[in-house]
């Protein structure tokens, strides 16, 4: 039996728009306007771990460092099979500097990105050996690099996974976390397909990223489980992609794990003192929360990740060298073989709520709510070689394409100039009491 996958990028038919920006509900929730006035992200690199780069997209020239390419494929970092990783890049640090300046803002358009090239599983299958041990390959590299936040919006389930591969990953993780790199990965886009544990986004030493949609509800496909650290917009997001027009609107723990990272780097960006610890533990006391509470649940984690809140109001950040972060999770060889069961269909929203004076813990709360539909590669078999199992690794992709209208052409990048004002035609999507992003 061969092993295959499905994928599918989405293209965002946004010819009507005057600007793309217009569309990026995500930044208006999330007050990016505002933050930018005090941080855009500037002196933070994000490693971004994926399947290939665009360099040359509009939105994004001048936003890489010097990549590596781990994937064995020819073509190097600048090759892609699809639009995941440049989309990714596009969600953390786009410029909007294509179409005369009426293109796609990341997040933090000040950082800079380090392009780190894996084998996802887009060309060929993949042993999932070398997709852990590419990740791993490449988290190294960031760290020796200084990188400061490492995103990873991809993953493989623990029915795949072999054990000893992901204890591997994990002491490299660990590693990692020793010497001050935050780490964030998605935990996944199967809530309703047997909501698999799935690595490296379950792993004790990365910060485990769901996803909520306009209304701070968790999304269908979003994960559940005690993996969940936290959650940031994954759904209708819009980005620099490699599409034909430019341009993607899609969903998923990948785009919300790539918000989280890019949150943390507007964080550490004006607080360079901190360690990853104190940005992260910050990140958690001005979460917005469930029903106004300070436990996290297994669906929301501890919450909404809100910057513009960590940036005007954080709080204490408590202790340099003590992570917020369970520190006995189940080992990867015990967990690896369980498989979590189906969430409830019922979604949680997500709102805002004081932050908890305690150290959070990682508890087994039941956080119910639903998960997106799968859309990324999907396991379709298993294929045993001289006794090794082959597998098609699973990624946490955003939407399947859709035809669309395209947008402009994209001249050359031009200068990023004034950070351009929010849409006055946005109004919050539902009242503050029931959305952290509304006030």
């Amino acid at each position: 039996m061969t092993a295959g996958f499905l994928v599918g990028p989405a293209v965002w038919p946004a010819a009507a728009a005057d600007s793309i920006r217009d569309d990026q509900w995500h930044l208006e929730a999330m007050h990016a306007a505002e933050m930018w006035k005090v941080t855009q992200g500037q002196g933070i690199t994000v490693a971004v771990i994926d399947g290939g780069f665009k360099l040359d997209h509009p939105d994004l020239v001048g936003q890489f460092l010097p990549g590596k390419d781990f994937s064995g494929s020819q073509g190097g970092v600048g090759s892609y099979a699809d639009e995941h990783g440049t989309q990714m890049v596009g969600l953390i640090a786009g410029t909007g500097k294509a179409n005369g300046g009426k293109g796609a803002y990341g997040l933090a358009p000040g950082v800079k990105v380090l392009p780190l090239k894996i084998n996802n599983g887009s060309v060929g299958s993949l042993v999932s050996t070398d997709f852990l041990d590419q990740i791993g390959q490449a988290v190294t590299f960031a760290v020796d690099q200084g990188a400061k936040v490492i995103s990873i919006s991809q993953g493989i389930n623990s029915v795949t996974a072999f054990p000893a591969d992901v204890a591997k990953l994990n002491r490299i993780l660990a590693a990692a976390r020793a010497k001050g790199v935050l780490t964030l990965a998605a935990v996944g886009n199967e809530a309703q397909s047997g909501n698999p544990v799935d690595y490296p986004g379950a792993l004790p030493n990365v910060v485990g990223v769901g996803a909520v949609d306009q209304n701070g509800t968790v999304t269908d496909e979003s994960e559940r489980g005690p993996q969940v650290a936290l959650v940031a917009p994954g759904k209708d997001t819009i980005a620099a992609c490699t599409a034909p027009s430019g341009y993607c609107k899609g969903h998923g723990t990948s785009d919300a794990t790539a918000l989280a990272s890019a949150s943390a780097a507007l964080v550490w960006s004006v607080h360079p003192e901190w360690t990853a610890n104190q940005v992260l533990r910050v990140l958690i006391n001005t979460a917005g929360r469930s029903n106004g509470g300070d436990s996290r649940t297994d669906g929301a984690g501890w919450g909404a990740v809100r910057p513009r809140i960590a940036l005007t109001d954080p709080g204490d950040p408590g202790p340099a060298n003590v992570s917020p972060l369970p520190a006995d999770a189940a080992s990867p060889a015990e967990s690896v073989s369980a498989t979590a069961s189906p969430s409830s269909p019922s979604s949680p929203s997500v709102t805002a709520g004081s932050a908890p004076t305690s150290q959070p813990k990682a508890d087994a709360a039941s956080g119910s709510g639903s998960a997106l539909p799968v859309v990324g590669a999907v396991v379709a078999g298993l294929v045993l070689v001289a006794g090794v199992l082959f597998a098609v690794v699973r990624r946490r992709k955003s939407a399947g394409q859709q035809p669309g209208v395209q947008v402009p052409p994209m001249p050359h990048q031009q200068p990023m100039g004034a950070v351009p004002p929010p849409p006055s035609s946005f109004q919050p999507p539902v009242p503050p009491e029931d959305n952290p992003y509304a006030r």
